[in-house]
């Protein structure tokens, strides 16, 4: 498409993104109240796979709408797919094993391994994670994202995408500065890996690594493989340091993903893309 049209059709495309977004969230407003009755983690399980696959009706529909193949978006599985997955997660895993060190080597605090843990807690934890991660990347990483990155390039539709996924984590009970300075710089991970890689495989196995890394290192205010004891009066100290190195490992993970590319492909000047909206 020549730029010209592009940019005649940039606000139509933005507009349906926002469509795309505002039912992404209704979907969870109407089945989050079906589903609550139903004993935790299996109610937010519930919850994340009815709604993955209402996103996934919602993803069809809004290409066909927006003119472009699910191809072009990179939410059809392929000969990669796997492959992009598991190096997504061990990313992951690398990101969550630098933040737990970090914190542990500066912080008052330590793991312990839980005594007579199961290996079937782990297992559902692991899927839950994953559902909510294919969920969340489906919602943002994929239509949305992708037709944005089509019609104004990469850095403006992550910055309109990190907005939204911020605005629900806050939605969601997230504090002002966790929903735009912790989800938000999240946000810039998981899509630059997108639009690097072509598809959401990528970001969901970082995704699902971070989420379930952390909830192994009982880094998500519970026990999981192992339990995280703080010093009591350094409760507040350890959250901050935390959050530090929280930042300091997904900054150096997204300028990775960048020089990365800009050593890897010179041929393309968009932040990791290629914007080119295909025809």
């Amino acid at each position: 498409m020549m730029k010209n049209q592009k940019k005649a059709t940039w606000k139509y495309t933005l507009l349906r993104v926002l469509i795309f977004c505002f039912c992404c969230a209704l979907i969870l407003i109407f089945i989050s109240p079906l589903t609550n009755n139903f004993p935790k983690p299996w109610s937010e399980f519930l919850l994340g796979t009815i709604a993955t696959i209402l996103v996934f009706g919602l993803t069809i529909a809004f290409t066909r709408w927006e003119k472009i193949q699910l191809r072009d978006i990179g939410v059809i599985p392929n000969r990669q797919t796997l492959r992009k997955f598991i190096l997504g997660f061990s990313i992951g895993l690398l990101l969550v094993f630098l933040q737990v060190m970090l914190v542990l080597a500066v912080s008052h605090s330590k793991l312990i391994i839980v005594p007579g843990l199961s290996i079937k807690p782990i297992l559902i934890m692991f899927s839950l994670y994953f559902i909510l991660a294919l969920r969340e990347e489906l919602a943002f990483r994929g239509f949305p994202l992708r037709s944005l990155n089509y019609a104004i390039g990469s850095w403006k539709s992550q910055l309109i995408i990190a907005s939204i996924f911020s605005l629900e984590h806050l939605a969601g009970g997230y504090t002002l500065f966790q929903a735009f300075l912790g989800a938000g710089i999240g946000a810039i991970l998981f899509g630059i890996a997108a639009l690097k890689s072509k598809g959401i495989a990528l970001p969901v196995g970082i995704h699902l690594a971070w989420n379930f890394g952390q909830w192994c290192a009982g880094f998500k205010n519970e026990p999981g493989i192992w339990q995280n004891f703080i010093e009591k009066g350094f409760e507040a100290k350890h959250e901050q340091i935390s959050f530090t190195f929280y930042i300091l490992v997904m900054g150096l993970a997204i300028l990775s993903f960048y020089f990365y590319h800009k050593k890897g492909n010179s041929t393309t000047h968009n932040a990791g893309t290629n914007s080119e909206r295909p025809d």
